[in-house]
C-alpha cells in the first residue's frame, strides 16, 4: 500500500525518508523529514491550576498535562500520602486524578508526578470544597393566553464564595436578552 511503519523509534531512525514510485512510464518522487522528539517532563508551559474547586458530594477532575516524550507514568500524592485507585479516587491513563462523592476530608495539597526515561517533574495544586449548587425554586409549567404576559421563576442556594449567574434558554437555545430585550426581560433579585 506504499506504507513505511517504523517501530521502536530511536535517534537513529531521524532523517530525510524519500518515496519512490515506479511504473512502465516513469518515477516521481516524495519527501519528508522524521524528527524524534525525546524530552523529559516538563509543567512549565502546563502548570496545575494552583487553587482547585470541588462542589461537595460532587466530582472533581484535577488535570496533569506536562510536556513529555514519550508519554509519563503518572502518580499522585495528597500531602505525603501516595494516591491509588479505589473506588471513590481514579488515576486515569492521560494522567488527570478523578475524586467522587468530595467531602471536606478531599481538600488539602495534590501533587501529580511524571516519570519517563529522560527524567521526572511534579506540580502541585490545593483542593478546596465548595457548597454544592441547588436549585431551590425551580420554574414551573405555565398555561398563558397568547398574548398575555408569563413569568418563571428560578431560585438557587449556592457557596457565598462564588459568584452565580442564571442563564435561560429555550428548547436548548441560550436567551440573548439583549437582542431580544422587547420579548424577554430578566428581573434578578438580590
Amino acid at each position: 500500500k506504499g506504507e513505511l511503519r517504523i517501530q521502536s523509534l530511536t535517534f537513529d531512525d531521524a532523517g530525510m525518508y524519500q518515496c519512490i514510485a515506479e511504473n512502465a512510464h516513469g518515477i516521481i518522487y516524495a519527501n519528508a523529514e522524521l524528527k524524534i522528539v525525546a524530552s523529559p517532563p516538563t509543567f512549565e508551559l502546563n502548570p496545575m491550576k494552583k487553587k482547585i474547586l470541588a462542589a461537595k458530594g460532587g466530582r472533581v477532575i484535577i488535570e496533569c498535562k506536562p510536556k513529555a516524550a514519550p508519554k509519563p507514568k503518572f502518580s499522585w500524592s495528597k500531602g505525603t500520602e501516595l494516591l491509588v485507585n479505589g473506588s471513590r479516587i481514579h488515576i486515569w491513563d492521560d494522567g488527570s486524578l478523578e475524586i467522587v462523592n468530595v467531602t471536606r476530608l478531599d481538600e488539602g495539597r495534590y501533587t501529580c508526578f511524571a516519570e519517563n526515561n529522560r527524567g521526572k517533574a511534579n506540580s502541585t495544586g490545593v483542593l478546596e470544597m465548595t457548597e454544592a449548587t441547588r436549585i431551590t425554586l425551580a420554574p414551573l409549567n405555565v398555561d398563558v393566553t397568547v398574548g398575555e404576559n408569563a413569568t418563571m421563576q428560578c431560585i438557587a442556594s449556592h457557596d457565598p464564595s462564588l459568584d452565580l449567574t442564571f442563564i435561560w434558554s429555550l428548547n436548548g437555545f441560550v436567551i440573548d436578552f439583549e437582542k431580544e430585550h422587547e420579548h424577554y426581560e430578566r428581573n434578578v433579585m438580590v
